[in-house]
Formats: C-alpha cells, sequence, structure tokens
C-alpha cells in the first residue's frame, strides 16, 4: 500500500503558513468523513487544522458556511488560514469539550440546550440559504440517504435480503417521508446540529461540522439536537425543549404554519428519516471504513426509530417489519460486531 503523502504536504504547508516547525503535530478529533483534524502549537497558542483531502472532501462548503454562520451571529471556529485547492484550514482551536461530554460530567442540559435552540433559532432566520446558493434537501438526497439503510444496514449489516413485498413496504415508507419533509417551512439547515458539534462558550454555544449545509426542513435539525444519536432523554422533557423553541422560532416569524400538533409529527417523523439514514452510515463506517466507535450507538438510534413508526398510524406495517424482522437480525448481528449490543 503507497504511503499516505498528505501529512507530508500539510507539514509543508504549515512551514509556509506558520514558519519553520516542528510542529508537534497530534490528533484532534475522529470524523465520520474523510476530513482529519490535528492540533498544532504555535507562539504558545494550540491551533487546529483541518485536512479535508481533494478529490474526496471539498473545502469550499466549509469556508462558505463559515462565513455564512459569522455573519448572522454566531460562532464557528475563526479561519486563520486556509489553500482551498490543497484542502488544508488553520482554525482556531475551540477547545476539547463539546456538550456530549459536559452532559457526561453532569453539566445541566438546559443550560446547554436552551442556548442551542436560541442559536438554531439565529441561524434559520438570518441566514437565507437559497439565496446564499446552498443545495436543497432535495426529495433525490433525502431518497439516497434513506437508501442507505437498505443498502448498509439491512443487507450489509443484518443480512437481510428484503422480500417484493418488503421493498414496497420501505418504499411506501420512503414517500411518506419525502411527503412529510416537503410539507414544512424550509430553512437553513446544519444537518449535523447534535452534541458532538456544539461546544459551550459564552452566550451562545460554538458550531462546528457545520461544511454539509443545506436547505431542508424545519425540524430537521431540532431532532439532531433533541434526539441525538448520541445522548436520550425522557419524551416529557423533549416536549417541553420542542415548545421552548416554538416560542423561539415564533418571535422570529418562524411558527409553524399548521400548529405544534402537526409541527410534533413532522418532528418525530423527520426523525425516523434521519434515524433510517444513520443506521445506514453508521454501518457503513463499520462495513466500508473500518471504523467500529459508531456501532456503540446503533441501539439507541434503532429504539428511536422504532418508536416513531409505532407512533404514526400510517407506518404500522413498517413498524411491524422492523420489531419482526429488524430487531430480531439486529440482536443477532450484535453478537458478532464490536462494541454493538442492546
Amino acid at each position: 500500500m503507497a504511503a499516505d503523502p498528505r501529512p507530508e504536504e500539510l507539514a509543508a504547508w504549515l512551514g509556509t503558513t506558520l514558519g519553520p516547525g516542528p510542529h508537534g503535530l497530534r490528533p484532534a478529533s475522529v470524523d465520520a468523513s474523510f476530513r482529519r483534524y490535528f492540533r498544532v502549537e504555535h507562539a504558545g497558542r494550540s491551533l487546529v487544522v483541518m485536512d479535508a483531502p481533494p478529490p474526496r472532501e471539498s473545502l469550499a462548503p466549509f469556508l462558505k458556511v463559515a462565513r455564512l454562520l459569522r455573519e448572522a451571529g454566531l460562532r464557528p471556529p475563526a479561519i486563520l488560514a486556509s489553500d482551498e485547492s490543497r484542502g488544508f484550514a488553520l482554525l482556531e482551536d475551540l477547545g476539547m469539550a463539546h456538550y456530549l461530554q459536559c452532559l457526561q460530567e453532569g453539566a445541566d442540559p438546559d443550560l446547554l440546550y436552551r442556548p442551542a435552540m436560541a442559536a438554531l433559532v439565529t441561524m434559520q432566520a438570518g441566514i437565507d440559504g437559497v439565496r446564499a446558493g446552498l443545495p436543497a434537501y432535495s426529495n433525490e438526497l433525502l431518497a439516497t440517504e434513506l437508501g442507505l439503510f437498505e443498502e448498509w444496514f439491512l443487507i450489509r449489516h443484518l443480512g437481510l435480503n428484503p422480500t417484493a413485498g418488503e421493498r414496497s413496504l420501505l418504499a411506501s415508507t420512503r414517500t411518506l417521508l419525502l411527503e412529510v419533509a416537503a410539507a414544512q417551512r424550509q430553512v437553513f439547515v446544519h444537518r449535523d446540529f447534535h452534541s458532538r458539534n456544539l461546544m459551550p462558550a459564552a452566550g451562545q454555544p460554538a458550531v462546528i461540522d457545520f461544511q454539509d449545509a443545506v436547505v431542508g426542513p424545519q425540524a430537521y435539525d431540532l431532532v439532531s439536537l433533541l434526539k441525538d444519536c448520541y445522548v436520550r432523554w425522557p419524551r416529557e422533557r423533549v416536549l417541553g425543549w420542542v415548545d421552548h423553541y416554538l416560542a423561539l422560532a415564533g418571535a422570529e416569524g418562524l411558527e409553524p404554519a399548521q400548529g405544534r400538533d402537526a409541527f410534533l409529527r413532522q418532528f418525530d417523523l423527520t426523525g425516523l428519516q434521519r434515524h433510517l439514514k444513520v443506521l445506514g452510515i453508521f454501518a457503513r463506517l463499520w462495513h466500508r471504513d473500518a471504523k467500529p466507535g459508531y456501532l456503540q450507538d446503533l441501539p439507541r438510534v434503532l429504539d428511536y426509530a422504532v418508536e416513531a413508526a409505532q407512533a404514526e398510524p400510517a407506518l404500522q406495517a413498517f413498524h411491524a417489519f422492523l420489531l419482526g424482522r429488524v430487531v430480531p437480525a439486529f440482536a443477532a448481528a450484535a453478537r458478532v460486531a464490536p462494541g454493538a449490543s442492546r
């Protein structure tokens, strides 16, 4: 196997950008994409270097969305230097603690989630994603994401080959979820607005991992936050936070046209779309990319999907499919996959 040329290229770029080294590069975080992050010390200050290797990753969306967030009054990491053609960026270091770590250490969730929802409303009200030229969260993209559930979770991870009837059921479920997404107000969508991508800061959280932003359904980022793939909250608490969000959104003219009950249904079904996609992505990270770290989160994500399907009258057949075929196959697969157990 050929040696990876990127570390040498990155060291040369840092030498030009910061001056002669050594710069003491060390890994900063694990990412679910081909991006890599490193910490580097310079002039007594810790900085973060992003490596987004072309053509697998493009640095342009990150730079663009960071500018949009700053202009809206939000808190992305400051970009100190960048080389778009080579896929390198030098960023301020926002520290080690993200929301998930703070929660694990006993932080008050309300003191984290209320500022996060305020930041979310600021994003939705303050960024015109259409005018900025952000891509739409189109039916094609949403459908492709849902296809990951069948390809990577059902077939590859669980070894389930859906019957013709089950494929028809998956198609009708997909149609319903696409209709729910299209019926919502279309706003700026971070797309991964959750506890690992929010970091505590004065006044409002710092926001990271935003380069995949799109224009899409209003409930998407809220469900990413409140039905987080990495931490779970009781339903009553989630509903209280949803009401808090709705009050903030209403004050900015973003109240859902169809009212609270309709929005809650959209929230839950948008969550189902996201969680089916995530089941596929987490399985792909293991089987294609040899990254087993996300397998431990599969049980939580599958539970979300089962509960959302159970609550929707139009999805009772899909709920029965999940309980009758998927859950037993998942229990069997978990016995042989590292870290994935119920």
